[in-house]
This record gives C-alpha cells, sequence and structure tokens, in this order.
C-alpha cells in the first residue's frame, strides 16, 4: 500500500484552515463554537479531498476498480478518485526490475547435482494484464523463473554448464519470456551468475585437468626430443666428410667442459682418435708422469749445496 504523498496532507491541513477562518468570519459572535464547528466541518471536506486526490510517480501507473470493476490507468502525475466508489486496485511500477532466483541440488543430463544461481532482468509493458491476468505477478515470475532454471539444467550436460552459459542464458530467457509475455511482462535479458558443484567432483576435475596439463607436457617434450633428434642427424651428415670441422667442435666441446674448472671430464674414446690425442691408456700414463713429476722435488744446483 502506497503512503500518502506530502501533498495529500497538504490539502487536508488547507482545508481545516479555510474552515477555521470561515467560521470565525462568519459566526465570530458565536463564540469558540461558532469556530470549531466550520473547523470540524472543514476538516471532513479536507479528508475527503485528501483521500480523493492521488500523485503517481513518474514510473507508476495506477489501476482504478470501481465498484469492483475495471475502470482505467491513471498516471503519472496527480488524479482524483470517488471516495467510497474507486480504489487502486495495483501499484504498477514500469522501470526495469531484477529478479535473482536459484536451484538447488537440481540433475543435469549427466547426473551431476548442482546449484544454480541466475538474475532475471523483466519490464511490466502492460499494467492492466499484469494486474489482472495473474494474483500476484511478481510471485509468479519468481515461480516461473526458477522452474525454467530446473528445466534447462535437467537437459543440459554440466560440460555445457560451465562453458555454455551464454546458449543457457539465452535459453532461459526464451522460456520466461513465453511463460510471463501473457501477464505484460517482457523480459529483457536472463543472466546465470554462478555453477556449484560438489566438492568431490572439483576435486576430480582438477586432477584431470592436472592429468590433461603433464600429458600435453610429455607430449611437447616428446616432440622437442624428435626436433633434436632431426637437427644432430643434419649435424652428423655436415662432419660425416669434413674431419677438420668435427675436430673443431670436438676440441670447442672439451673446451666448453673444462672451462668450468671441472675436476671430471668424460670423453669419448672415439672423440680422442679423432683429436689425434693418442690412446685411453696413453693420456692415463700421461697423466700419471704429470703427477709423479709434480710431486718430486726440483733438483738442486751445485753451487747451492755449497751455499748451505
Amino acid at each position: 500500500m502506497k503512503s500518502f504523498h506530502p501533498l495529500q496532507y497538504g490539502v487536508l491541513l488547507a482545508a481545516v484552515l479555510l474552515g477555521a477562518l470561515a467560521g470565525a468570519l462568519w459566526f465570530g459572535t458565536a463564540g469558540i463554537g461558532g469556530i470549531l464547528l466550520p473547523a470540524g466541518i472543514g476538516g471532513i471536506v479536507g479528508l475527503l479531498l485528501s483521500a480523493s486526490f492521488r500523485i503517481a510517480d513518474q514510473w507508476e501507473s495506477a489501476v482504478i476498480l470501481r465498484l469492483g470493476r475495471f475502470l482505467g490507468l491513471r498516471g503519472p502525475g496527480p488524479f482524483l478518485l470517488v471516495p467510497g466508489i474507486d480504489r487502486i486496485a495495483y501499484w504498477i511500477d514500469r522501470r526495469i526490475i531484477t529478479t535473482s532466483f536459484t536451484a538447488e541440488k537440481t540433475l543435469t543430463r549427466d547426473t551431476v547435482p548442482v546449484d544454480v544461481e541466475a538474475v532475471l532482468f523483466w519490464q511490466v509493458v502492460d499494467p492492466v494484464s499484469a494486474a489482472l491476468a495473474v494474483e500476484d505477478y511478481r510471485s509468479a515470475i519468481s515461480w516461473a523463473s526458477q522452474t525454467a532454471l530446473r528445466d534447462v539444467i535437467g537437459t543440459s550436460d554440466l560440460a555445457d554448464m560451465l562453458t555454455g552459459r551464454e546458449k543457457l542464458d539465452l535459453e532461459l530467457q526464451r522460456i520466461i519470456g513465453e511463460r510471463t509475455g501473457a501477464w505484460g511482462v517482457s523480459v529483457s535479458s536472463v543472466e546465470i551468475r554462478d555453477v556449484l558443484i560438489p566438492r568431490e567432483l572439483q576435486d576430480a576435475m582438477s586432477m584431470q585437468a592436472q592429468a590433461e596439463r603433464e600429458r600435453q607436457a610429455r607430449v611437447i617434450l616428446g616432440e622437442s626430443e624428435l626436433q633434436v633428434a632431426h637437427k644432430f642427424e643434419e649435424a652428423a651428415r655436415s662432419y660425416e666428410n669434413n674431419p677438420t670441422a668435427l675436430h673443431l667442435r670436438a676440441m670447442n666441446m672439451l673446451y666448453e667442459g673444462l672451462k668450468e674448472k671441472a675436476t671430471l671430464v668424460l670423453v669419448p674414446a672415439s672423440v680422442l682418435d679423432t683429436m689425434t690425442l693418442g690412446t685411453v691408456p696413453g693420456l692415463v700414463a700421461f697423466a700419471e708422469s704429470r703427477e709423479g713429476t709434480e710431486g718430486e722435488k726440483p733438483p738442486s744446483r751445485p753451487g747451492q749445496e755449497a751455499a748451505r
């Protein structure tokens, strides 16, 4: 029920004051009683005027019934009613209204229980139908939206709900619009805000996504190894008839391994042959002789012994 407009209280107060002033001027010699009676009459007239005088805001429409029958729409702006005969059945808000609705523990087509939250944007375009064709159009829109959401969930897979929300939004808009069109309501849009799935299923989907990423990483690594093998094959064909280039490459590899102050370097015997460094036993013997030479003291000169 809409409250009185401040202007209606002004009308009531003005009627009382005018009645009191008229009584004071007309019955000035009759004392205080001559003022109270016109003031009371003015108050009654003011009540009737304030009850018949109504104001509708810019976004409102008033549905008027006269003796129970539809009379017409009033507003926006001021309008008058016949007290005791006319009444306002509904104040219809013609702005775009948002209504949130949910569907809890609803099974999808692949039998997955989900909780879905959605928002409906709608507007009354025919106030007469909204007031006369349905008892409570707001509750009817809310219930129609919930049942439509459950129907859409039951005919959709979980993957479609998670990745194809735009398609579901359009389907919901179509279904709700068909149901509420007879009530003078136009559906602007429907948006699914959130889809909640059980915790166990979330963990399983997370493991599945992790396994898929690991599989892709292994595939990429295998493709990289294959490309490297092809490049090595091309390099081997380049060195096949060019021993000088192979020798330089081997020397470079050995240098790269020694420049980091490595104490142990593994060199294939075939590389030693290409680098003409001798055989492996020869290198070992050379290394041992170097170690023995470095361990002995240098020979002293005769002059040094005499000086001692």
